[in-house]
């Protein structure tokens, strides 16, 4: 109980506290301009923005203080002008009280929204955590680092997505961003990336892998319409649609009400550990920004696939493989369109690809830390939209450290 106290004496003070000495100030000012003033002229109802100005910088019980303040102070100098008990005092005092409790009831309120838009937030973040689990630090002869930055604004779970894999001879990695904000958004995140983490260390080909991955976004958007709907399913669908999820061709069907409403942007990549080059398939997502001598390339692809969840829209999905060179020392951002899409207070995006080449000889924990500083300070500490971000840099030969297995 000692430690306790001592602690509690330890903290530092509010500022809102300081803050106080604001109305307090306005009612001694009022107070005494009225009892200085001639006395056909009265300046106390003047008080009742103390109570206001109370609640604006304080909560509930600082803000009843005040308003017990204002009341006193308006009765003692009320006696000392000897119109204690006039109907204009009457007025002034009923006026006061009804502000009073209106003021209270409102910090009241805000109070409380505040308490669950934190616990909110706080639930966000331990979940976010929870699904985007830390990146290896390495894996074959690749240094990885990652980064994710929620929005200021947003109490609500985004859906910005990021993991690798390791198979035998080469390291995959998945960037993505699935529509929409909320339960939604997380729950196809998650989906997405258990489907990329049971498949991608396997030895398919990236097409198959991507293939895998939007039957398995069709698969759920078509069980979720399904159950909306209160429909029966026939039997075999479960098998059905656990067979369309491996191969891409299942749940099709189902899904197309849903498909328009569910999707995500993904990039898909694998870098072999003997060849300086990598693979890419990208659904939709933003090209990666590949970092060499002070200058920054986008790896943008000659084909783009439909995002995952929309692969059969345009016929059998087609997920053209494109390959670029990777070579030691390169660096590789992988990021989400929270990124270029974050704005300043002038409306304009973040020029990623103009500061992105003074980065290039960082390495990728430290280019993240760049990025992130950078990104925060264009848009002044408050993003509207979750941002995530991958790096990657090719160690030179004899230099990476043991392989580690990916998330």
């Amino acid at each position: 109980m000692v430690f306790r106290r001592l602690a509690h004496l330890r903290r530092r003070p509010d500022p809102s506290h300081a803050l106080l000495l604001i109305p307090i100030g306005l009612i001694v000012a009022v107070c005494s301009a009225d009892a200085l003033s001639p006395p056909d002229v009265h300046l106390r109802p003047l008080l009742v923005a103390a109570p206001a100005l109370g609640a604006a910088v304080a909560g509930p019980v600082p803000t009843a203080l005040i308003s017990g303040l204002t009341l006193a102070a308006d009765l003692i100098v009320a006696a000392l002008q000897g119109v204690l008990f006039t109907e204009n005092l009457y007025a002034q005092i009923g006026a006061l009280i009804v502000v009073s409790a209106l003021v209270f009831v409102f910090t009241v309120v805000r109070e409380r929204n505040e308490r669950r838009l934190s616990r909110s937030r706080s639930v966000a973040a331990v979940a976010q955590k929870v699904l985007l689990r830390p990146l290896p630090p390495h894996s074959g002869d690749l240094e990885i680092a990652s980064l994710y930055l929620p929005a200021e604004e947003e109490a609500e779970m985004g859906g910005d997505l990021f993991a690798a894999a390791r198979t035998t001879a080469s390291t995959r990695l998945i960037i993505g961003d699935v529509r929409g904000k909320g339960l939604p958004a997380y729950s196809h995140a998650a989906l997405i990336l258990g489907a990329f983490r049971a498949a991608a260390h396997r030895q398919a080909t990236l097409p198959r892998l991507a293939r895998h991955l939007d039957g398995a976004i069709r698969w759920d958007t078509s069980q979720w319409h399904t159950t909306t709907h209160n429909t029966n399913p026939t039997p075999g669908t479960d098998a059905s649609a656990g067979a369309g999820a491996e191969t891409g061709t299942g749940a099709s069907a189902g899904a197309g009400a849903g498909a328009e409403e569910t999707f995500a942007t993904v990039s898909l990549l694998d870098i072999p550990d003997h060849r300086h080059e990598l693979s890419t398939i990208s659904c939709g997502h933003p090209p990666p920004l590949l970092l060499r001598n002070g200058h920054a390339h986008p790896l943008t692809p000659h084909h783009t696939a439909l995002p995952i969840g929309l692969g059969t829209l345009a016929g059998p999905p087609n997920y053209p493989i494109e390959t670029f060179p990777f070579h030691p020392g390169d660096l590789l951002l992988l990021y989400t369109d929270g990124v270029t899409e974050a704005r300043n207070t002038h409306g304009t995006f973040y020029p990623l690809t103009e500061r992105a080449p003074a980065w290039t000889h960082h390495t990728p924990h430290h280019l993240l830390q760049q990025l992130r500083q950078d990104l925060l300070a264009h848009t002044n500490g408050r993003l509207t939209d979750d941002a995530a971000a991958v790096a990657i840099r090719r160690l030179p030969p004899h230099t990476h450290t043991p392989d580690r297995n990916g998330a």
